[in-house]
């Protein structure tokens, strides 16, 4: 049996108000597959107001969340 790890989530927010709690979840859940694979840290990318993108990096250091806007 395989296992499978997350490596990227999108987070799109509707309500301004919804904002904070689903980007902590996203967070928590990358944490998850961080601590799962032992090396990559969290890069945190903000496309617009509504739209995130969360993904394990390996130029981000394990423990670390870095956040950078646009692409």
């Amino acid at each position: 049996m395989s296992s499978q790890t997350i490596e990227s989530l999108e987070v799109l927010v509707d309500r301004p108000e919804e904002l904070y709690e689903l980007l902590n979840e996203a967070e928590a859940l990358l944490r998850q597959a961080a601590m799962a694979r032992g090396s990559a840290g969290i890069r945190v990318t903000r496309h617009d107001l509504a739209r995130y993108t969360f993904e394990l990096s390996d130029t981000v250091p394990f423990g670390e969340t870095w956040e950078q806007t646009g692409r």
